[in-house]
């Protein structure tokens, strides 16, 4: 018995348009999008009446998926939860990246803004965390050198 890899993670969001438009703006490609309900799919997450939507989203190594998510039913009904760098559980999704700086500033015009600053770290990665579509952190690293 061994793990593989880590095939995707999950990312359920509200706005399911404007979360995918980020993400594909990033260079992922959509694999596959599909409406999901049914007992098979409630016995899987655990709750009751599920009814939603779902984008495999890949980046263009083919190595990383994200699944975007989009639940119609049941709701949340705490909606999005403010979050911060140090708040417990999973907290950011890092993409390896080339040209960060450019990324920052496409990334700005659809709204996505800095948590801090772009940093050098030891003159190996500039890296830095957006707050992305619906307060979800992304990290860029782009390797120096």
């Amino acid at each position: 018995m061994k793990i593989h890899r880590i095939d995707h993670v999950g990312v359920v969001v509200n706005d399911f348009s404007a979360a995918k438009e980020i993400f594909l703006e990033l260079g992922l490609e959509v694999q596959s999008e599909t409406e999901v309900q049914g007992e098979w799919v409630e016995r899987i997450v655990g709750l009751d009446n599920v009814k939603a939507i779902i984008a495999m989203l890949r980046t263009p190594d083919g190595e990383t998926n994200i699944e975007l998510i989009k639940f119609y039913a049941p709701l949340d009904e705490n909606g999005i939860q403010p979050s911060f760098s140090n708040t417990l559980g999973i907290r950011h999704i890092c993409f390896a990246v080339e040209a960060i700086d450019a990324i920052v500033a496409k990334l700005k015009k659809k709204g996505v803004e800095l948590v801090g600053e772009i940093q050098n770290y030891q003159n190996a990665y500039k890296l830095c965390y957006l707050s992305g579509p619906e307060g979800i952190i992304l990290e860029l690293a782009e390797k120096l050198n």
